[in-house]
């Protein structure tokens, strides 16, 4: 039996898994690692700590491996997107790594949008800039840490450079190319024209591959280290949200993935780049070959359930709650939640915005609060599905993932309000299972990633929508989308009021 390795390096933690032929998870293996948040709104990490903590798990891995490492054949990688690695003549990381949840960059972003222009920006990139952009850090290190911008040869994101340690190779792949800002999408090329329009470097950029390549083999010292084989090979990667896709068999078009998770998201499968969003949601460079994929994003999915589990039903489990709100019907008995507790990002950018509950009575008890906040979070991860087909896509089959498929009720919920099929997978690996599915078929076990797919990935669970309830919900729908514009206004004046003082 020959086996690959999945490493995905998240931002509290790496996992690796160890899969054999037949899609098996063998060994799981996490190792974590410290955030650093020096001021409000920073979040950082010493690159270091992602190289000692995949060498530590490795090690593990091979020292319980019960066969011949030789059987190893192939490594690849998933990794938080966006992060900013800067390494001087040397090879060696400047400073530490500004992560994608750092909000440090919203000036940049906004001097990008000027210099380049919004239109040109998307017309490029097919992306507006955010903070959590690659191409905003950049900025920020140029104009504030000009003696650090000034020793940069090369830029990397945050497991093309483990990848790196691991091998001594020098690579990007075009998804978590696609998340810097600076890549032009359709072309997979880095823009000449974005990098004039601010001054930076083309040469700062990283050759660009694509994620099932093979780019080397491990380091002899690296070898020595974990006790794997030197003929091991290494494949390129992609982005977690990418490889969460894959691994998910987000692989066609018409399939699409809802991830509640503390954010949600809802991502699709595009064949082609040509398409134009408006900057509403992200469209970025597939992991797998030649393909594209939409994305939005709740900000707060499930965490507004877990804030109002915290802080209204302490003393229950989340399945206690959920169980509680089983036998309330559609539409919570008139009662509306907007899940805009920390901001939203699609389809409204707007970090003022806060969350509602519409429509309370004396009639309403706690299960139809909860019950109000789980139709809420589905009807904004909705959004982004209308925003999909309203641009002539097709979504006809959903695969759930993260707490909203852990409860047959929210799965019915979804199929409803979705107004789809919904699935739920056999088994949850998410972007590591991608990774390492990108190195069963970069070492050639498989044609193609779709045949990867039906062997390493099953169903366990299909429901479809109740065409009453899809009525139901298509009205309530259309209530929520106007809450935003009603309470836009209310949200923005009340700021001055946080923290119990008025501003």
């Amino acid at each position: 039996m020959k086996y690959v390795i999945g490493i995905d390096l998240g931002t509290s933690a790496v996992k690796l898994l160890l899969v054999n032929m037949n899609g098996k998870v063998i060994q799981e293996i996490s190792k974590e690692y410290p955030l650093m948040q020096e001021k409000a709104g920073y979040s950082e990490q010493n690159p270091e700590d992602w190289v000692e903590q995949t060498i530590a798990g490795l090690t593990e891995l091979t020292d319980s491996f019960p066969g011949d490492v030789s059987d190893i054949e192939g490594i690849s990688f998933s990794g938080q997107m966006h992060g900013l690695v800067l390494l001087d003549e040397n090879h060696d990381a400047i400073r530490p790594a500004i992560l994608w949840n750092d909000t440090r960059t919203t000036k940049e972003c906004q001097e990008i949008t000027e210099q380049v222009g919004r239109e040109k920006l998307l017309h490029i990139s097919k992306n507006i800039a955010l903070e959590g952009f690659t191409l905003p850090k950049i900025i920020w290190v140029k104009k504030y840490e000009p003696e650090n911008y000034s020793k940069a040869k090369l830029f990397l994101l945050p497991k093309d450079y483990l990848r790196f340690r691991l091998t001594g190779r020098l690579h990007m792949d075009y998804s978590d190319a696609a998340g810097t800002l600076l890549l032009d999408i359709e072309k997979r090329s880095w823009s000449d024209e974005i990098c004039t329009a601010l001054d930076i470097d083309p040469e700062l950029c990283p050759p660009l591959v694509p994620s099932h390549e093979m780019v080397g083999n491990i380091d002899e010292i690296i070898a020595e280290k974990t006790g794997l084989s030197e003929k091991i090979s290494v494949f390129a990667g992609g982005a977690d949200n990418a490889c969460g896709a894959i691994g998910a068999g987000i692989l066609e078009e018409g399939r699409t993935m809802a991830s509640i998770g503390t954010s949600g998201v809802v991502l699709s499968y595009e064949d082609a780049g040509n398409k134009s969003f408006a900057g509403k949601v992200h469209y970025l460079n597939h992991a797998a070959p030649d393909a594209f994929y939409t994305m939005g994003v709740t900000l707060a999915a499930g965490y507004s359930l877990s804030w109002f589990k915290n802080t209204f039903a302490k003393e229950m489990t989340f399945d206690d709650l959920l169980q509680e709100a089983a036998d309330v019907p559609v539409g919570a008995n008139g009662l509306l939640f907007t899940p805009y507790i920390a901001g939203e990002r699609t389809p409204h950018v707007d970090a003022s915005i806060r969350g509602s509950f519409i429509g309370m009575d004396s009639s309403h008890k706690r299960k139809h609060f909860t019950r109000a906040v789980m139709e809420g979070i589905t009807f904004s991860l909705n959004e982004s599905l209308e925003i999909f087909r309203e641009n002539g896509k097709s979504v006809d089959t959903v695969i759930s993932i993260g707490g909203g498929a852990k409860s047959t009720m929210w799965l019915q919920m979804q199929a409803d309000i979705f107004n789809t099929t919904v699935i739920k997978p056999g088994s949850e690996q998410g972007p590591g299972m991608g990774a390492a599915m990108l190195a069963a078929y970069g070492s050639g076990w498989f044609e193609t990633l779709p045949e990867c797919a039906s062997v390493f990935l099953k169903d366990a669970q299909t429901v479809e929508p109740i065409r009453e309830n899809v009525e139901k919900y298509k009205e309530l729908f259309t209530l929520y989308k106007s809450v935003y514009a009603s309470t836009k206004q209310i949200n923005k004046d009340l700021m001055k009021y946080r923290n119990g003082n008025e501003v």
